[in-house]
């Protein structure tokens, strides 16, 4: 964006002393080197200059808006997930009737989560969240079943996967 408005700017000088389009093209070139407009751009700003424009801002840049990713769908997409971080983007996606791609980049850019163990968690953890998590998967390796939600303190009781109650008791 910076360099395009010098650029603009340079076009203008090259403008008011009564420099060719094509005598503004290698100069520009020359001096922003892969970064320069394209020729076709020189020459439509060189034109606007040289019909009198005075202002160097663009005021219809060729971007589109990002419509998909808005406010109200960040919010859709958080309180889905805040009822069950387990959905995978296909399901949120179907849901929520927004494309995969866009869903994506909201989960992982917008609300800053990725997948943990097959749960959307946020990127960081904090020492504690991975000692809990280090913990479950060590239980679960081990063919037990934690009847309790993984942000819940450990207990004494722990339940197998058969169902059928076990007691540890701490040695």
């Amino acid at each position: 964006m910076q360099r395009s408005l010098e650029q603009r700017m340079a076009i203008k000088f090259c403008v008011k002393l009564e420099k060719s389009a094509a005598e503004t093209i290698p100069m520009l070139k020359k001096a922003f080197g892969v970064d320069c407009l394209s020729d076709r751009q020189i020459f439509r700003w060189h034109k606007a200059f040289a019909e009198g424009r005075e202002d160097v801002n663009d005021e219809n840049p060729a971007e589109r808006p990002s419509t998909s990713s808005s406010d109200d769908n960040v919010k859709r997409v958080r309180d889905l997930l805040n009822t069950d971080r387990r959905l995978s983007v296909r399901l949120i996606s179907e849901t929520l009737d927004i494309t995969k791609t866009i869903v994506h980049e909201i989960v992982s850019e917008s609300l800053g989560m990725r997948k943990v163990c097959a749960k959307l968690g946020p990127k960081v953890l904090t020492d504690d969240q991975k000692a809990r998590r280090h913990g479950l998967l060590l239980l679960s390796s081990l063919g037990v079943y934690l009847g309790l939600g993984a942000y819940q303190h450990l207990s004494p009781e722990i339940v197998p996967r058969s169902g059928s109650p076990m007691i540890c008791s701490p040695q």
